[in-house]
């Protein structure tokens, strides 16, 4: 295996590539309206414009991390970039609601190729506090680019640059991707292993039903009044997990290599990483997804108005975050995942009471003391979360280990808007976003309170596995 050291400029341009993905996470949110008025679209085809770039990109991540270990995780990374920019401009021409799924479907098959590479690469070509800072970055602009897609997106439909409008979301990437392929074959290493290990088709099919399934079901069962074909989707998941569970088993003990190594998954840093992605970012992502909408519909905000809103929350999120190596050297992992969960809980109680005591005359000044608080203790929260999944992960299995880990953080962050999102939707009644924002939060600090306990009763998971921080 090729192990060049990553200079810092490479870091820089792999960084880059990093925010395409993420900021289409949330950018698109706020162009929904928009997008509706210009391709007249339903209230279900703007759900499935969000909620299959998320699929397909959940799907696919563990099968860019395996051609990422075959062919070479930088010629992955600018294929997946090439593919990311193709279809970005396909969203900003699209005239349909259908070549706009398609696009954003493409888009997704590019981000899954983008991301497996990039974490994969840090973990094989750094060592010590050099790994240890720039998996902090990593941490910090993942988090940041979600922040600034809301940000971004509502400057830029506000300021409809050229008269784009809405399409400007998407065609803002076209120079990201530009850069990152002009630079990355000069200072980007390449690295891939010795050996190519088939791809696993079978385990990919079953992954793509059970991923698709579930997040299909959440997407469209509000919609759709949980109707029967809603509830059989949910009843398919379990069964396409048990069959992948199955499929993975058979073909590690015939000395194969399945999508997702059930060995991988044995390892206490995965696992601990796993249950971690699902409490933390799916209460990301539906916290983002509920002040939001709380901010538009309750407060009467503009969509640039409510972006703002959590420019001090991605402030204090990307100072927490390069401050987040100094943390964890001090306190640990385990003592910096705990002080970051602390801090957020104080953080949301303080939202709480803001929302109680100034409702409805709440305004992005008012929030600013709590949504800092929020933003600091999220940092230190996904600075751990890279650091505890991938210190005990073989460098023949980064590829697979960065799949594993990306593909359970980027489905959470899918089902979040739908998880809390129903939680809002249920509470929410005769116009009172108070009760309906107040019962979210309080939800979100049961998760949190049950991520603290897990993290306390495991111990043994923070024992030193590797040098490599």
């Amino acid at each position: 295996m090729q192990t060049s050291q990553l200079q810092r400029t490479g870091l820089m341009v792999l960084l880059a590539g990093q925010l395409l993905p993420m900021i289409d996470f949330s950018i698109v949110n706020v162009a929904l309206d928009a997008m509706a008025h210009t391709l007249q679209a339903t209230a279900i085809e703007l759900a499935l414009i969000v909620a299959v770039y998320g699929i397909v990109f959940a799907i696919c991540l563990a099968m860019g991390g395996r051609l990422g270990d075959n062919y070479g995780r930088r010629r992955v990374f600018l294929a997946g970039v090439w593919i990311f920019g193709i279809a970005s401009l396909l969203c900003g021409i699209a005239n349909s609601v259908g070549l706009l799924m398609f696009a954003r479907a493409l888009q997704g098959v590019g981000a899954a190729f983008i991301v497996p590479q990039i974490l994969a690469t840090l973990h094989i070509t750094l060592k010590g506090r050099a790994h240890a800072r720039a998996i902090g970055l990593y941490g910090g602009i993942g988090g940041l680019a979600f922040i600034i897609g809301q940000v971004l997106g509502g400057f830029l439909i506000k300021a409809d640059i050229g008269g784009y409008g809405w399409r400007s979301v998407f065609l803002i990437n076209l120079p990201i991707c530009l850069f990152v392929l002009i630079t990355a074959r000069r200072f980007v290493p390449e690295t891939h292993n010795t050996q190519r290990v088939p791809v696993d088709v079978s385990g990919t099919l079953l992954l793509a039903g059970a991923i698709g399934c579930l997040m299909l079901a959440l997407a469209l069962g509000p919609l759709l009044h949980w109707s029967w074909p809603c509830i059989l989707l949910l009843v398919l998941f379990p069964l396409f997990l048990h069959r992948l569970r199955q499929s993975s088993l058979r073909l590690e003990a015939a000395n194969g290599a399945p999508l997702l190594p059930p060995s991988l998954l044995r390892l206490p840093s995965v696992r601990f990483g796993l249950t971690l992605a699902v409490l933390f970012f799916s209460c990301w992502s539906g916290f983002m997804f509920s002040v939001a909408l709380t901010l538009q519909a309750g407060l009467g905000l503009t969509a640039f108005q409510s972006g703002n809103a959590f420019i001090a929350l991605g402030v204090a999120y990307f100072i927490g975050a390069m401050q987040s190596t100094r943390i964890v050297e001090r306190l640990g992992k385990r003592g910096a995942l705990l002080m970051g969960c602390g801090i957020q809980m104080v953080g949301l109680l303080a939202l709480i009471a803001t929302l109680q005591l100034a409702w409805p005359q709440v305004g992005i000044f008012t929030l600013i003391p709590a949504t800092v608080l929020i933003g600091f203790g999220q940092s230190f929260i996904v600075s751990t979360f890279y650091r505890i999944g991938m210190s005990g992960v073989p460098h023949h299995q980064a590829g697979a280990g960065s799949a594993v880990l990306s593909t359970v953080q980027q489905s959470a962050l899918g089902l979040g808007p739908m998880l809390l999102g129903g939680v809002f939707t249920q509470i929410y009644t005769h116009g009172n976003h108070l009760a309906a924002i107040t019962g979210t939060l309080g939800v979100e600090l049961v998760m949190m309170a049950l991520l603290v306990i897990f993290t306390s009763l495991n111990r043994r998971t923070f024992q030193p596995v590797t040098a490599e921080g």
